[in-house]
């Protein structure tokens, strides 16, 4: 956590504040962290594991749009709205991630005002992730949608993707048929190696080149 994310770019003195206030905690697969409308509370940071980020209007179920980086650190948003949560995170596999109660939050701003600044920084680095996901989102080619979605969920780590057709659809704008075909073609080409719920990126570089062709017709065979 020192490494990667958040905490690893704070002061010493302010890492050393938030890994003393914070609590270590387990998730299995499929548990949800928080959902949307959960009361208050402090943010979570991910140790090891995947967790899905997911979103949608108020009448709609969540589906995912994001999986969490390591290092990656959210749930800013009730402490500075004072308002409930506004996405849900789910725990795809065995999950570990350190958390800061708002109460201790609240202590350390009333300790030190400048400590509002640094925790508002997790707001910048999700809103810069979220910019990433527009960018994505605007390819016109389904197959570079998904390529750039697959490359943005490796980042969790080593772990393969543990998610359907249909949620890797929901992360690229994509049909589960455009998914099905485009993987096909991924897996013949040795990009990635697909099975049912798991894909494993064998060659990002090759995935990141095709992603990054854009204004070109898919040439994938």
């Amino acid at each position: 956590m020192l490494e990667n994310g958040w905490l690893s770019h704070q002061p010493r003195a302010f890492q050393t504040d938030v890994l003393a206030r914070t609590a270590l905690v387990n998730f299995s697969p499929g548990q949800v962290v928080y959902s949307c409308g959960d009361e208050l509370g402090g943010i979570y940071g991910l140790v090891s594991g995947i967790v899905t980020i997911n979103t949608a209007p108020p009448d709609k179920a969540p589906e995912p749009i994001h999986i969490g980086e390591l290092g990656g650190w959210t749930g800013e948003d009730g402490f500075l709205t004072r308002q409930p949560r506004r996405i849900e995170l789910c725990a795809l596999i065995e999950t570990w991630m350190m958390y800061l109660p708002l109460e201790q939050m609240d202590e350390m701003v009333s300790a030190n005002p400048a400590a509002v600044y640094r925790f508002a920084q997790i707001l910048l680095a999700n809103a810069d992730t979220l910019v990433k996901i527009i960018r994505d989102l605007q390819k016109l080619d389904p197959d570079r949608r998904i390529a750039s979605a697959l490359l943005r969920m490796t980042k969790s780590g080593e772990y393969p993707i543990p998610l359907t057709q249909s949620e890797i659809g929901s992360t690229a704008c994509a049909s589960r048929r455009q998914v099905n075909s485009t993987l096909r073609r991924f897996s013949q080409n040795g990009w990635i190696e697909a099975s049912y719920r798991s894909i494993q990126i064998l060659n990002a570089e090759k995935l990141r080149i095709f992603a990054a062709e854009e204004g070109q017709r898919s040439n994938v065979t």
